[in-house]
C-alpha cells in the first residue's frame, strides 16, 4: 500500500483497516513462510517494553527465568489426555532429522506444561523444594489455518509461567495473583480497560481444573483474550509423576499453574487506540516517547534549527546515574522532507507526543508540543520542557485509558432479557453481561447460531448490580451471569 494513500477507516472496514495500519506503521509484514509474521523493529520496541514491564513484575513476585527446550517427544503429549486432545490439531510434528527418520517424532511445542512438568519432577523431592516459580520467554507453533498478524499467526513470541506448590490453595492463590498481575499490565501500560472471570468448562484451558482470563474489547465491538491463567489442578503431576514427600512424611503429588501473555497483546494495543489517522501508542510503551520536528526555510535558519534540535535531544535524552534516557527521543532530521510529511510519518506511527521547532521558536526559548491522541498543541518553554514532557506523557497515559474505557463501557450491556435483541447487539458488537442456566448445550447453540461465546464468567467487581435470574436464551433459572460477545 503506497504512503500517499489514505488508511481504510474503522468504520468502512475495521479489519482492512487494522491489516492496513500493522503494515503502514511499519510493526510486522507477512512471512515466506505462510502463516507466519516478520515483526519490524517498531513492532518489536513495542514487545521489548512490555518485556521489560512485565518481567519485572514477575520477576518482583518471586518468580525466576529459565529456558525450556522447543522440541517435545510425542509420547509426552499423550500422557495428559486432555491436554493431547486439545492440542493435537495444532501441532506441528518432525519426523525426520539429520536425513534420519526419528525413532520418535518431536512436536515443536504449542505450550511446555509436559517438557517441565517432566524436569520438575526429577527436581523436587521434598515439600522443602516448593514452591517452584518459573518463567520463560519463548517462541510457540500452533498450525492456525485462519491468520492475522500479532492476533494469531502460526508461530509467535509470549512468555509462560509455570509452577509448583504443595496445595491447592496455594495454586489457586498463585493463579489468582498472576491474573492481577496480567491486569495490572494491561490497563496500567497498555491503556487496555479488561475485565476478568473466570472460564467455561468448554473454554477452559486444555488440561486445566480451572481457566482465568482477561478480556479487553476491541474498538469493533469484539472480545481480545489477551491473557490467561490456569490453575492446572494435579492432573500434570500425576502424568509425570511430580511427587514430594510433605512435612507429614507422606508422598502427594504437586499442584501447578500455568499462565501467559503474548505478542498479541500488540494487536490489542492497535485495535484499543488506532484511530483512522494510524497508530497511537500508550507513551509507557512507545520506543519513542517525543519525536522533534526541525523547521527553516533558509540554510541559516536550518544551521541555527538543527543546532538547537540537537542540544535539545541531547539534553532530554540524558542518561541519570547510567540509567535509561530521561526521555527517549528521536530528532527527525532528514533533509528534502517537507514538516506536513513528517507529521504524517510520526502520526502513523503513534509516537506520542511531537515537538515542532523553528526560528521564531527559538528566538522565544520555546517550542510547540503537538499530542498524538487528541492533536491538541501548546507552546512549551525550552527551560522547563523536560519536566513539562513528562508530566504530558502521564496526562497522555491516563488519558487514553480513560477514552478506551469510555468507549468500551458504551458497548456494554446489562439487563438484556430478549435473545432477539441479544443476537442484534452480537452482529452490531458489544459485550453483553446475562444470565445462563449453566448447560454446555445452550452456550454450543449460541456459538452456532451467533458466533458469539461465552467470554468469562465475570469476577464479583463487574457483575451486574441486580444479578440476572433467567437464562437469557431458554428462561430457566440463571445459574451464573456470564459475558457473551463475539471474539477474536
Amino acid at each position: 500500500m503506497a504512503d500517499d494513500k489514505k488508511l481504510t477507516t474503522r468504520a468502512a472496514d475495521f479489519s482492512a483497516w487494522y491489516n492496513e495500519l500493522v503494515l503502514r506503521a511499519e510493526l510486522a509484514d507477512y512471512s515466506p513462510v505462510r502463516g507466519c509474521m516478520v515483526i519490524r523493529p517498531n513492532g518489536y520496541g513495542i514487545w521489548e517494553r512490555m518485556q521489560r514491564a512485565l518481567d519485572d513484575e514477575f520477576k518482583a513476585t518471586g518468580h525466576v527465568n529459565a529456558y525450556f527446550p522447543l522440541f517435545i517427544p510425542e509420547s509426552f503429549l499423550s500422557k495428559e489426555a486432555e491436554h493431547v486432545e486439545g492440542f493435537a490439531p495444532e501441532t506441528a510434528v518432525v519426523t525426520h532429522g539429520g536425513g534420519k527418520k526419528l525413532e520418535e517424532p518431536l512436536v515443536v511445542r504449542p505450550t511446555s506444561e509436559t517438557i517441565i512438568y517432566s524436569m520438575f519432577a526429577k527436581w523436587v523431592q521434598s515439600y522443602r523444594d516448593l514452591p517452584l516459580l518459573y518463567n520463560q520467554w519463548a517462541n510457540v507453533v500452533r498450525w492456525e489455518m485462519r491468520t492475522r498478524l500479532f492476533l494469531r499467526t502460526m508461530e509467535f513470541l509470549w512468555q509462560e509461567g509455570h509452577t509448583a506448590h504443595a496445595t491447592h490453595d496455594e495454586a489457586e492463590q498463585e493463579t489468582r495473583r498472576m491474573l492481577g498481575v496480567y491486569r495490572e499490565f494491561m490497563e496500567g501500560w497498555i491503556a487496555m480497560p479488561i475485565i476478568t472471570g473466570q472460564k467455561t468448562e468448554s473454554e477452559k484451558f486444555a488440561g486445566a481444573l480451572r481457566t482465568y482470563s482477561c478480556e479487553a474489547m476491541m474498538q469493533d465491538g469484539k472480545a481480545l483474550q489477551a491473557g490467561t491463567s490456569h490453575n492446572l489442578g494435579q492432573n500434570f503431576a500425576k502424568a509425570f509423576d511430580l511427587k514430594f514427600q510433605s512435612e507429614a512424611g507422606s508422598m502427594e503429588y504437586a499442584w501447578n499453574t500455568s499462565w501467559g501473555v503474548s505478542t498479541r497483546m500488540v494487536g490489542g494495543l492497535v485495535m484499543t487506540h488506532g484511530d483512522d489517522n494510524g497508530l497511537q501508542i500508550p507513551p509507557r510503551l512507545a520506543p519513542v516517547e517525543l519525536v522533534i520536528v526541525p523547521i527553516w526555510r533558509t540554510d541559516e535558519e536550518k544551521a541555527t534549527v538543527f543546532e538547537a534540535a540537537r542540544n535539545l535531544r541531547d539534553r532530554l535524552s540524558v542518561r541519570e546515574r547510567g540509567g535509561p534516557p530521561r526521555l527517549r527521543v528521536h530528532l527527525d532530521d532528514r533533509e528534502g522532507i517537507k514538516p506536513g510529511a513528517k507529521y504524517y510519518h510520526w502520526e502513523t506511527r503513534g509516537v506520542p507526543l511531537r515537538l515542532e521547532l523553528g526560528p521564531r521558536d527559538i528566538a522565544a526559548n520555546q517550542g510547540v508540543l503537538v499530542r498524538r491522541d487528541s492533536r491538541a498543541k501548546q507552546p512549551v518553554s525550552l527551560d522547563t520542557i523536560a519536566d513539562d514532557v513528562a508530566a504530558l506523557l502521564e496526562t497522555i497515559q491516563g488519558d487514553m485509558l480513560a477514552a478506551a474505557r469510555a468507549r468500551r463501557d458504551e458497548r456494554i450491556h446489562r439487563g438484556v432479557t430478549s435473545y432477539d435483541t441479544f443476537r442484534e447487539i452480537m452482529d452490531a458488537g458489544g459485550f453483553v453481561f446475562a444470565g445462563w442456566n449453566g448447560d454446555p448445550a445452550v452456550e454450543a447453540r449460541v456459538k452456532e447460531e451467533t458466533k458469539a461465546t461465552i467470554r468469562v464468567i465475570p469476577d464479583a467487581e463487574f457483575r451486574s448490580p441486580e444479578a440476572p435470574t433467567r437464562c437469557l436464551v431458554t428462561g430457566d433459572p440463571a445459574k451464573h451471569e456470564v459475558v457473551w460477545a463475539r471474539a477474536y
